[in-house]
């Protein structure tokens, strides 16, 4: 059973749904165990292992109990040492735990018969795909009323113009619309579906005919007129594999120019009818959907890049091929698999639910979120205490410079309370000066808006959050869920500290430990027999002949634009300028970095009119500099051209990088050849797998109509690792040895006491 569900807790997605409306209980719960003194409830473990073990096949069996229960005390017993070290008292504690509080509780804050409603009416509504247009004009969602209805008048007017009018609606739109695009497209927005525009404008594009012109609707961007230009039936989802070779937007043009070469030879592999999972298994450079013939989830309309997108959902019959098409990402040839239609409701439904939850629809959500709250919490507002209130309210408020001074709380005969309550919730009094120390910090600047209108909308919005955080305050009493999964949060942040402290860091930190865990352990460290080999994968065999020729050769010319071509000098001068001492300081940093780098030729050049000895004495110069940059004097050649051509110096260089001759090779076909030169064990190689017995030598080998050489340096038998060879599963298993020395420990300082009879209840088969 994976021990790492009991360090972090559940998954958010499990809340979905789980408002229970169990209360909890002050009444002393039985104990499953205690450890030392302190008690587990057995309500506690009982909730954490149905949770957690309900679909296991050993669940309510005595094996499966026992071992859970295991478990569960080796994590109490931790959690219980983090406590007594006083971690759960730290401010970083409790601010990262409230963060998690805060999350947990969404799903908690919300109405849930409401979220249905809204998912099926978006369900309903993906069935169809609306052409629409529309003219904006822009109002803030909190303007003042003057504002708001003048905007309003104004987009009426305008729909008075296409309508009755007869204007051309795309006429209309570039001149008067303030949506920046619409001057380009008109207003045309294309093919929406739902979920995919702000609720309001997607609700009024379902509900108007086509050829119509909605009324004003009202967004957080302003109001807006849409003209419903076509309607169609969804296009679903697709699902469709690719063979990818990567191309990104910044690459060098001679990489780039590589990549289209090949996905062009690619392409025409497949159209002469070569296996497309062969191609894809062994060229494609998305390494995620490759080993799966390059099959990627299925997706609708808008959900993927739009080049890629246009061209998926033209492709008709599943095995469809379509031409090489580049994104962002690279070229890819995409095959369809399948067309699909809308799915189900059931399967939509979760992804669904997550997407209403964060779609402006859910402030239709909150809204009667709210309303159940101030009817179970018997909100009352005090109409005294809110004039007292909203008599602040003035001209500063409007300019942002609000300023609050609280007044000591007085009370006389026919003299009202200079703080009275502004309302209450379940009887808590929130008083009115709470709420104008609100004001102060929340205001803004509100050009052109009225006083009393600016402290309305920020009584709605202290309502609002007043009425959230009691109810967040609360959840913990309301709902057991809610109690028990921000109790495994808690936990599992102290856990994580400690963990860390006492088994993960300490893994790392702790080298003499671990080589001596290493040392007394060597016999779980070892290797299993090896060739060290190079392997020649070629397309023909006239290809492989090539290959093997130049490989004998051990040098190979560098292929790339990444070093400088040359280096200037002034007209008669050996001497270097400070520009080219830039590019020499370039070159000698590749040259230390890149050891395969074994050879560079450096050549002068003069100029007509100039001596035949300064082309030497140039190439001798730039020598001299790179070797007093560290550069190696054995792996530079200075040599003269004294044929009249530029003031220069430039290089020739030779690398013993296979990847060189594979960049040689394959100009011409992309796929010719691939070159590997490591050690090899069984398993990682298929050519390899099948001569690796033989000893040193040379091998031909042919495979998925590919032509191999594989030559055999030597075979290294079985043996002990290093640690340096073993230092990842080294650490690991340094890792579960601390942990298990820490928990043995802990069962010493705590001894564990089991009452039986709560541990025998959980046992049902």
């Amino acid at each position: 059973m994976p021990k790492r569900i009991l360090y972090a807790g559940a998954a958010l997605a499990l809340l979905a749904g789980c408002q229970s409306t169990k209360t909890t209980s002050a009444t002393k719960q039985p104990v499953v165990e205690t450890l030392g003194t302190h008690p587990v409830p057995a309500s506690e473990f009982a909730y954490v292992y149905r949770k957690n073990n309900s679909t296991a096949p050993d669940f309510g069996t005595r094996a499966g109990v026992d071992e859970y229960l295991k478990l569960y005390t080796n994590f109490k017993l931790k959690v219980l040492d983090a406590e007594q070290r006083g971690l759960d008292t730290t401010q970083a504690f409790r601010r990262e735990l409230d963060g998690y509080r805060q999350q947990l509780a969404q799903p908690y804050l919300t109405e849930k018969s409401v979220t249905d409603q809204l998912v099926r009416e978006a369900y309903d509504r993906l069935s169809k795909e609306i052409n629409a247009s529309h003219i904006l004009i822009r109002v803030a969602p909190d303007a003042a009323p003057k504002d708001t209805l003048a905007a309003y008048q104004k987009t009426q007017a305008l729909r008075q113009r296409v309508t009755s009018g007869g204007e051309d609606f795309e006429t209309v739109a570039r001149q008067t619309s303030e949506d920046p695009s619409a001057r380009e497209n008109g207003g045309r927005l294309g093919y929406f579906t739902s979920m995919q525009m702000v609720y309001p404008f997607e609700s009024a594009a379902y509900k108007t005919p086509v050829g119509q012109v909605s009324e004003p609707v009202r967004t957080r961007f302003g109001y807006h007129l849409i003209k419903v230009n076509d309607t169609r039936t969804a296009q679903g989802e697709i699902k469709v594999a690719h063979l990818m070779i990567r191309a990104t937007p910044n690459m060098p043009a001679a990489d780039s120019a590589t990549a289209k070469k090949k996905i062009d030879e690619l392409y025409s592999r497949l159209q002469r009818g070569e296996n497309w999972d062969k191609l894809v298994a062994q060229f494609s450079e998305d390494a995620g959907s490759a080993p799966n013939g390059g099959e990627i989830p299925a997706f609708g309309a808008g959900r993927m890049i739009p080049s890629f997108e246009e061209v998926a959902f033209k492709l008709q019959k599943p095995g469809d091929l379509s031409r090489p098409v580049q994104t962002p990402y690279g070229w890819h040839v995409i095959k369809l698999i399948e067309k699909m239609p809308v799915p189900s409701f059931e399967a939509m439904q979760p992804t669904l639910k997550s997407k209403v939850a964060k779609d402006s629809r859910s402030e239709l959500n909150h809204a009667a979120f709210l309303k159940r709250v101030k009817t179970e919490n018997k909100f009352d507002e005090n109409k005294a205490g809110k004039e007292y209130a909203f008599a602040k309210a003035d001209t500063a408020l409007v300019n942002g410079r609000f300023k609050h001074v609280s007044m000591p709380v007085t009370k006389g005969k026919g003299k009202p309370a200079a703080n009275p309550t502004l309302f209450t919730i379940n009887g808590k009094a929130y008083p009115a000066t709470d709420f104008l120390a609100y004001v102060e910090q929340s205001q803004r600047p509100r050009p052109g808006d009225e006083p009393q209108h600016a402290m309305q909308v920020l009584y709605d919005q202290y309502v609002d959050q007043s009425l959230t955080n009691y109810e967040r305050d609360n959840l913990e009493s309301k709902y057991e869920d809610y109690r028990m999964l921000v109790k495994e949060y808690r936990d599992g942040i102290l856990l994580f500290q400690l963990m860390d402290e006492k088994v993960w860091s300490k893994a790392i930190d702790d080298s003499v430990g671990l080589q001596k865990f290493f040392t007394e352990h060597q016999q779980d460290y070892q290797w299993a027999p090896r060739v060290q080999a190079t392997v020649i994968n070629a397309a023909s065999p006239e290809v492989l002949e090539d290959a093997q020729q130049s490989l004998q050769v051990g040098r190979y010319q560098v292929m790339t634009d990444k070093l400088p071509k040359a280096v200037d000098f002034k007209v008669g001068s050996a001497e270097l300028t400070s520009i080219a001492q830039a590019s020499l300081n370039q070159l000698a940093d590749q040259l230390l970095t890149d050891t395969t780098l074994v050879a560079t030729e450096v050549m002068g050049h003069i100029k007509r009119g100039e001596k035949p000895a300064l082309a030497r004495r140039r190439a001798e110069k730039v020598v001299a500099y790179l070797t007093s940059r560290e550069v190696p004097a054995s792996r530079l050649r200075a040599t003269a051209n004294s044929k009249p051509a530029t003031a220069t110096v430039a290089f020739a260089q030779s690398s013993n990088n296979p990847a060189m001759l594979e960049a040689i090779l394959n100009q011409k076909n992309p796929l010719g050849v691939k070159i590997q030169q490591r050690t090899f064990q069984q398993g990682d190689s298929k050519a390899v797998d099948q001569v690796a017995q033989r000893g040193p030598g040379t091998y031909p080998v042919q495979l998925d109509g590919r032509y191999y050489s594989v030559i055999i340096k030597e075979q290294l038998p079985a043996g002990p690792k290093k640690l340096s060879e073993a230092r990842g599963q080294a650490t690991s298993d340094y890792q579960n040895y601390l942990e298990q020395q820490w928990i043995e420990q802990l069962r010493t300082q705590y001894p564990v006491q089991l009452n039986q009879s709560e541990v025998d209840k959980l046992v049902t088969k």
